[in-house]
């Protein structure tokens, strides 16, 4: 099975498609990477070197795609950070020409706009492009607790409030909202919980939280891309969250023992295909 993922890149390190494309490979699947940027390193470090491509450019090679006659053998479409709207219009064009090819090809968003204690930190434009464009046409979005409260204007810092929010933005036509880095009021102390809405109920996974010196970038792009990855291979979504957070916890926890602020995503490739540790997921709702 193929997955179309179009993302950011970079050289040295693991974000957006240097994050996603590995673990998929690890799950069995083919990945054809379409990068949005290629940048030496992540933005996070203040200093970078490289180039924002184009809309067109991200159209050119879809269409040579498209043009050997191979977008029937995708089956979904994987999208994250976004230079800016107009390369969010080429992502939806390649998910509608995928879906002509193939009416059952996934969608699975990556909304990202900001998060908690940064702010929004894309261009404008994004934030309502994603709103009012890329929301419709996913299959599964997967916002942090932020984003989530960006997209719906709902508070999301209790359970009730976050599941509310989940199904409001399921309302508009995700069949899955997978919210993550979700720090509720009425949590446990030292932990950091993952929430899943669908139509058939919510699903909780909580893990305890590292205490890592840098913030983990990359971990989104990680755990969305395990999260497909399981769906692809037939998991049923409660099952296949559980699994891709228990992946991406060890991953996290491999980081933190080695000392590293990019994700330990190599040294911990045993932990993407069988996680040493599975924390379930609850049903919450």
């Amino acid at each position: 099975m193929s997955i179309l993922s179009i993302q950011s890149s970079v050289a040295y390190g693991h974000v957006g498609n240097s994050a996603a494309v590995f673990p998929l490979q690890c799950l069995g699947h083919e990945v054809w990477p379409v990068d949005t940027v290629q940048f030496s390193n992540h933005t996070g470090y203040g200093r970078w070197r490289g180039d924002v491509f184009s809309a067109g450019h991200v159209r050119e090679v879809v269409r040579g795609i498209e043009e050997q006659g191979r977008l029937g053998d995708c089956v979904a479409v994987l999208s994250g950070y976004l230079g800016d709207a107009e390369i969010g219009g080429a992502v939806v064009d390649a998910v509608a020409a995928v879906r002509a090819a193939n009416p059952v090809a996934l969608y699975c968003c990556d909304p990202v706009i900001g998060d908690v204690g940064k702010g929004v930190f894309v261009r404008e434009g994004v934030p309502e492009f994603l709103a009012e464009k890329a929301i419709s046409a996913a299959d599964i979005v997967t916002p942090n607790q932020f984003e989530l409260e960006m997209l719906t204007g709902m508070a999301a810092h209790t359970l009730e409030k976050a599941i509310a929010a989940a199904d409001a933005l399921r309302g508009r036509g995700p069949r899955m909202v997978v919210v993550t880095s979700l720090l509720r009021s009425e949590a446990p102390p030292g932990c950091i919980e993952t929430l899943l809405a669908t139509a058939d109920g919510a699903w909780l996974v909580r893990t305890p939280l590292w205490a890592l010196p840098f913030p983990p970038s990359g971990s989104g792009d990680v755990l969305s891309a395990l999260f497909l990855g399981r769906l692809l291979s037939g998991t049923p979504p409660p099952e296949a969250l559980a699994l891709a957070v228990s992946s991406l916890y060890a991953i996290l926890g491999r980081t933190l023992d080695l000392g590293r602020r990019e994700l330990a995503l190599i040294d911990g490739r045993h932990e993407i295909g069988a996680p040493s540790k599975v924390f379930p997921a609850i049903p919450v709702g």
